[in-house]
């Protein structure tokens, strides 16, 4: 052969693959198939890089294992796989029924995307009983969409009794489950048909990897999800899958670390004579907690708390005293976050009296000792600000 096509050719395949505890992660579009007849076989051959390859392979498996799921797309976002479900098993003239404490992309999506498509969306009180949601779904109905503990607001919903009720009336459930992350509540034990989760969050744990997943233990639904996902040409980095399968690894000590940390919070917030109401359902009295701890193993660190009455002065100030809590919208990482809330609650269909200006607040693996300094500092600007 030619200089030039010995190059060109030279070390294409390594001489062995040693084992090591991660997969390996392979870089390459092309996929080089066995014989001619696999060129087309895609029920049984990877064609393409973008359908995923080592890394990709073994972050599903680990998930299905998380989820005891069939199946797990991956998605390069937490929205998209919320859209990608969605887009999977809707057509146009369906309807879907979400509830009102949605995570508020996905409501931007289903008013701006799927309404575009002929797909009409009704949303729900979050606190809703299931009898009277699934009687009262029109014919229409193909799927409702659930989110428990909300965004926000943290209202529980008997997922399990709304799961029951729609299949028998041959409706689909799906839920966001990013809150609990598939490991403190396993929506496909309780009936649900998708469980779908921003692994952006706790699984990537690190806030530095964007990936979404939605698992089903269905085989057709498992196919419905992987079709949408390779029609509409999603893909997932190897690297980024990596990531994500190494922070699989330490999601259950980070999980409880940050779900004892945010406990002990809630319950020195409730305490606090600035604070009106404390939403976390794991909190023994707070709204939901029965149902929580009927259906979950545990908490995570992400809860709300109402301060009392007082001007948005005061509710800034109290934000800005903050030290440790960094002031940002997502979370799941290792560190701590506070938001308010109320300009994300305006497009709510149910508006609930919350006791007074709503904040979220992420609580990270710092020391809980040190974050309770940090919000006391906080409370007494609020406090001085609210006169």
């Amino acid at each position: 052969m030619d200089e030039e096509t010995r190059l060109i050719r030279a070390g294409t395949a390594p001489r062995s693959l040693v084992k090591t505890v991660g997969p390996p992660i392979q870089k390459g579009s092309t996929v080089l198939l066995p014989n001619a007849e696999a060129l087309y076989d895609d029920d049984h051959h990877v064609t393409y890089g973008r359908q995923g390859l080592a890394a990709q392979g073994a972050l599903q498996d680990a998930l299905a294992t998380l989820e005891g799921a069939v199946g797990v797309s991956l998605y390069p976002s937490g929205l998209a796989a919320l859209a990608g479900a969605l887009l999977a098993v809707l057509k146009a003239g369906d309807q879907v029924l979400v509830s009102d404490a949605i995570y508020k992309p996905t409501r931007r999506f289903c008013d701006h995307v799927l309404k575009r498509f002929g797909i009409s969306t009704t949303y729900f009180d979050p606190e809703a009983e299931a009898e009277p949601l699934v009687a009262g779904a029109s014919d229409a109905v193909r799927l409702i969409l659930m989110e428990s503990p909300g965004s926000l607001t943290f209202e529980m919903q008997d997922q399990a009794a709304v799961a029951r009720l729609a299949r028998d009336r041959g409706i689909l459930t799906a839920t966001d489950n990013t809150w609990a992350a598939g490991y403190l509540y396993r929506p496909l034990e309780h009936g649900i048909d998708i469980s779908i989760q921003a692994l952006t969050k706790y699984v990537g744990g690190h806030s530095d990897v964007f990936m979404g997943s939605a698992a089903a233990r269905d085989p057709e639904l498992v196919r419905r999800l992987d079709d949408g996902v390779l029609h509409l040409g999603w893909a997932v980095s190897q690297e980024d899958a990596y990531q994500m399968l190494r922070g699989l690894r330490t999601l259950p000590t980070r999980l409880a670390r940050h779900g004892e940390s945010a406990l002990r919070i809630a319950h020195w917030l409730k305490a606090r004579p600035e604070v009106a109401e404390v939403y976390h359902p794991a909190l023994p009295g707070a709204p939901g907690h029965e149902l929580f701890a009927r259906d979950y193993s545990g908490g995570c660190g992400l809860f709300a708390f109402a301060l009392k009455p007082a001007p948005e002065e005061a509710v800034n100030g109290f934000l800005d005293a903050l030290t440790l809590f960094g002031l940002g919208f997502s979370w799941g990482g290792f560190e701590s976050l506070a938001i308010s809330c109320e300009p994300q609650l305006k497009t709510r269909k149910f508006r609930r009296d919350y006791g007074g200006p709503l904040i979220r607040l992420h609580v990270g693996l710092e020391s809980p000792d040190d974050l309770i300094a940090d919000l006391a500092q906080g409370l007494a600007a609020y406090e001085r600000l609210a006169g």
